[in-house]
C-alpha cells in the first residue's frame, strides 16, 4: 500500500476497552480493540484492577493487530497519542506506558491527549474537519457535557454546561440494576425499550426550560431516583412492573433532556452544527429524536457511526493527527496520567 509519511498511532485504556488504531490525515488506516466488559459484567460493574490486567493482556496482541490491519510497522509512524486521563488510573497508566515505550522504540514524539477531545475528533474519521464553529453533545459513562468547539488542535474548548452529579450512561447503568437487565446498561435498556411503551410513565425531565446558570447543565441523578421510587411503589401496591415500558419511558426523558438542551444550546451560540459523540451516542432513539429536532430547527447533525462513538484507539489517533498537523508540541516523556482532568484542550501535558 502506498506510504504515508505522517501516520498517528493512538492509545486508548481509561477503562474496560483497550483500543489503538492508526490515523493519517484524517483517514483511519487500522485499528484493534479488545474489551474486558464480560469480566465486568458479574460485578454490575467496571472493577479498576480487573480492567488494569486486561490492557496489561491484551496490549501487545492489540498493538500488533492494529498495525496488521493498517498494513504498517513502527518505522512508518510519525507520532503517538494516547489517552492519559480522564479514567481509571491504573487502566490509563498501562495505555501511556506503552504509548510511551512504542514512541521511543519508533524514535517518534509523543502526545498526551483528553479523552473527551478524542470523542469529539471520532467524528472527522467519518465526516471529514470539523466546522469552524460547532457544539458538541458528549454522552458517555463518565461524561455529558455540552461543548463549544472550534479549532480542536488550537482553541481552548468552552464548556456550556456539564453534569452535576450522575453522567446519562451511568444513569443508565443504574436503571438497568433497578429494572434487573444486566450490564452494562446503556444496550441493556435500549433492548427492552424497543418493546416498551415511552409514555407509560411521565418521568420528570431534569433541568429542561432552565434559564440560569444551569441552563445547558446536565443532572441525571434525579431522574434515576425517580425510576427507583416508580419501582419501589409498583411492588409495594402490588402491580406488575413492566420493565419495558420503565426502560422506555426512561430512555425518552433522558433523550428529551439531551436532545432539547443541545439545540437550545446550537440557537444560543449560533453555531449551525450539532456533534453528538460518546458511547451513549450509539443509542438509537437518540440518534432518532436528534435528527428530527436538528432537521426542524436547521442545524446539521453529525453523529459517527456506533462503532466510532464507544471508547476505541482510533479516536485518540483521530486527535494526535489533528495536532500533528496543527504543528503544536509534543508531551515530552515526562508527562503522568491525570484521571480527574477537566477538558480544556485536546492536548493536556
Amino acid at each position: 500500500m502506498p506510504s504515508h509519511p505522517r501516520v498517528v498511532l493512538g492509545v486508548e485504556t481509561s477503562c474496560d476497552e483497550t483500543g489503538v488504531g492508526l490515523v493519517a490525515d484524517g483517514e483511519l488506516l487500522g485499528q484493534a480493540l479488545a474489551s474486558s466488559m464480560d469480566e465486568h459484567a458479574r460485578y454490575g460493574g467496571v472493577v479498576p484492577e480487573v480492567a488494569a490486567r486486561a490492557h496489561l493482556a491484551t496490549m501487545g496482541p492489540v498493538l500488533r493487530a492494529a498495525l496488521a490491519d493498517a498494513g504498517l510497522g513502527l518505522g512508518d509512524l510519525s507520532a503517538v497519542a494516547v489517552t492519559a486521563g480522564p479514567g481509571l488510573a491504573t487502566a490509563l497508566l498501562v495505555g501511556v506506558a506503552a504509548a510511551k515505550a512504542v514512541a521511543l522504540a519508533a524514535g517518534v514524539p509523543v502526545y498526551a491527549v483528553h479523552h473527551a477531545a478524542g470523542h469529539v475528533a471520532a467524528d472527522t474519521l467519518e465526516h471529514g474537519p470539523l466546522p469552524s464553529r460547532s457544539v458538541a453533545l458528549i454522552v458517555s459513562g463518565g461524561h455529558t457535557s455540552l461543548l463549544r468547539v472550534d479549532d480542536l488542535a488550537r482553541d481552548p474548548v468552552v464548556h456550556l454546561g456539564d453534569t452535576l452529579d450522575d453522567a446519562a450512561g451511568e444513569s443508565f447503568d443504574k436503571v438497568a440494576r433497578l429494572l434487573g437487565l444486566g450490564y452494562p446498561g446503556g444496550p441493556a435498556v435500549s433492548k427492552a425499550a424497543v418493546d416498551g411503551d415511552p409514555t407509560a410513565v411521565r418521568f420528570p425531565r431534569p433541568l429542561l426550560g432552565r434559564r440560569d446558570r444551569h441552563r445547558f447543565a446536565f443532572s441525571f441523578s434525579g431522574l434515576k431516583t425517580a425510576v427507583a421510587r416508580h419501582v419501589e411503589q409498583a411492588t409495594a401496591d402490588g402491580a406488575p412492573v413492566v420493565a419495558a415500558d420503565v426502560a422506555a419511558s426512561f430512555q425518552e426523558a433522558v433523550v428529551d433532556t439531551l436532545t432539547a438542551k443541545a439545540v437550545d444550546a446550537c440557537r444560543h451560540t449560533g453555531a449551525d452544527t450539532l456533534l453528538v459523540v460518546g458511547g451513549v451516542a450509539a443509542n438509537g432513539r437518540l440518534r432518532e429524536l436528534a435528527a428530527e429536532r436538528c432537521a426542524a430547527a436547521g442545524i446539521e447533525l453529525r453523529v459517527p457511526r456506533p462503532a466510532l462513538c464507544t471508547d476505541n484507539g482510533a479516536m485518540i489517533a483521530a486527535v494526535g493527527d489533528l495536532l500533528l498537523r496543527a504543528d503544536q508540541p509534543a508531551s515530552g516523556l515526562g508527562f503522568a496520567v491525570d484521571p480527574s482532568v477537566v477538558l480544556a484542550g485536546a492536548r493536556i501535558a
